[in-house]
C-alpha cells in the first residue's frame, strides 16, 4: 500500500521528487512515456504513482522485478500502463545479506536517511557507523533520530555519543508520537524531498512513519512494544513502501535489520572516520596499517588524546569486514 489518499488534482512531477537528472535521462522517442515513481515492489508486481494516483504497472515479459526498488523512477506507456524502463538512480541504498553475493537494494532517490536509535541498551555506536556507511556510500544524507528519550537518565550523553560519529551529523531527539516530530523534521521533508528510515526493530520508526503521514493516510503501519530485558522490538514493517509525508514529502519505511554487513562500502568508511582518514598521508610510511609502525600520525593521535582508540578499532573491524564481503571487479563500474 501507498499509504496516503487519493490525489484530488494531478500533481506535478517535481512534487513526487522528479528532477533535471532525471529529465537529462529520456531519450528523444521517450517524449511521450509517463514518469512514475516505483511506491511498492512485489515477488510479481510493482505498484507505481503517477501524476494522477496509484497505477498497477503492466510487466513485459520477463521482468524481474527484483531489479526495482521503492523510490525508483520509471518510464511507462500512458495508454497501456506498461512498464518501459527504470532511470539510473540519483541516490541508492544496498546492503549484501549474508551469503549473498548481489547488493540488496534497499530504497531509491532518497534525499536523506533518517537513522533511528533509541536512548537505552539499544544504542549502539557501532551499529550506527554502518548505517552511517550505508548512507554516505549511497550518497544520502544522514541524520540520527535519538527516541525514547523519557527513558534516559542523561539523555544528553547518547547525544554527545551520536554527534561525534561523523563530523557535521546532525542528531535530534524526538518522541515519534508527538506532532512535535513534524516540525522538527520539516526541513528534510519538504515537497518533493525523499526520507528513508533505518534502524533496529522497536525503536520507533513505524511510529514515526505514522505520525509523518498523518490521519489521512490510508494504512497505518503497524507498531509494536520492545522486550523489557534487552530493549529489543519484534518486527513489525515486512516490506518497504513509499507514504505521502503531510508537508509534502515522500517518506520509505524498512523492515528493521537486526544485522548489516558492510560491503561496497570504502567511500562510505572514508567519509564517516575523516580524521582517519585525514591522518593516514601523515604517516612516515605509505602503507601503514596504523598498529604498531614507527612515526604513525594515527597512533601519535591515540596517544595525544585526540582520537579515541575504541574508534580506531571499531575503523579497522569496519575497514576489514568490507575488503572480505567486496567482491572483486571483474568488469566496468556497475550503473546505479
Amino acid at each position: 500500500m501507498t499509504g496516503h489518499p487519493d490525489f484530488l488534482h494531478p500533481v506535478s512531477p517535481a512534487s513526487l521528487g522528479w528532477s533535471d537528472f532525471f529529465e537529462d535521462q529520456r531519450e528523444r522517442n521517450e517524449a511521450d512515456l509517463a514518469p512514475m515513481r516505483i511506491a511498492a515492489v512485489h515477488r510479481s508486481r510493482l505498484t507505481a504513482l503517477s501524476l494522477t494516483g496509484p497505477v498497477k504497472l503492466t510487466l513485459p515479459a520477463h521482468t524481474n522485478t527484483g531489479d526495482y526498488a521503492v523510490g525508483d523512477w520509471v518510464l511507462v506507456d500512458p495508454q497501456t500502463q506498461t512498464l518501459h524502463r527504470r532511470l539510473t538512480r540519483r541516490t541508492v541504498l544496498a546492503r549484501r545479506t549474508e551469503g549473498s553475493r548481489p547488493l540488496q537494494i534497499a530504497a531509491a532517490n532518497v534525499d536523506t536517511l533518517f537513522v533511528v536509535t533509541s536512548c537505552n541498551a539499544e544504542f549502539n555506536p557501532a551499529r550506527l557507523e554502518r548505517y552511517l556507511a550505508l548512507a554516505n556510500q549511497g550518497g544520502t544524507n544522514p541524520v540520527i533520530l535519538l527516541t525514547k528519550a523519557d527513558t534516559a537518565v542523561d539523555v544528553g550523553a547518547y547525544q554527545r555519543q551520536a554527534a561525534q560519529l561523523q563530523r557535521g551529523l546532525a542528531v535530534l531527539t524526538i518522541n515519534p508520537r508527538l506532532p512535535e516530530a513534524v516540525s522538527a523534521l520539516a526541513r528534510w521533508c519538504g515537497v518533493g524531498q525523499t526520507v528513508a528510515l533505518v534502524g533496529s526493530s522497536g525503536v520507533g520508526k513505524s511510529t514515526l512513519v505514522n505520525t509523518l503521514a498523518g490521519p489521512d493516510q490510508n494504512v497505518p503501519q503497524e507498531t509494536g512494544r520492545i522486550r523489557e530485558h534487552d530493549a529489543k522490538g519484534r518486527h513489525t514493517t515486512t516490506s518497504r513502501s513509499l507514504h505521502a509525508i503531510a508537508g509534502g514529502g515522500w517518506v520509505i519505511d524498512t523492515p528493521g535489520m537486526r544485522t548489516l554487513h558492510v560491503s561496497d562500502a570504502a567511500q562510505g568508511i572514508e567519509t564517516l572516520f575523516a580524521e582517519i582518514t585525514e591522518l593516514a598521508p601523515l604517516c612516515r610510511f605509505r602503507d601503514c596499517t596504523h598498529a604498531h609502525e614507527p612515526g604513525c600520525a594515527v597512533q601519535a593521535a591515540v596517544s595525544g588524546g585526540t582520537l579515541d582508540p575504541e574508534r580506531l578499532t571499531r575503523w579497522r573491524k569496519l575497514l576489514n569486514e568490507n575488503r572480505g564481503n567486496t567482491p572483486a571487479s571483474t568488469g566496468p563500474r556497475r550503473r546505479r
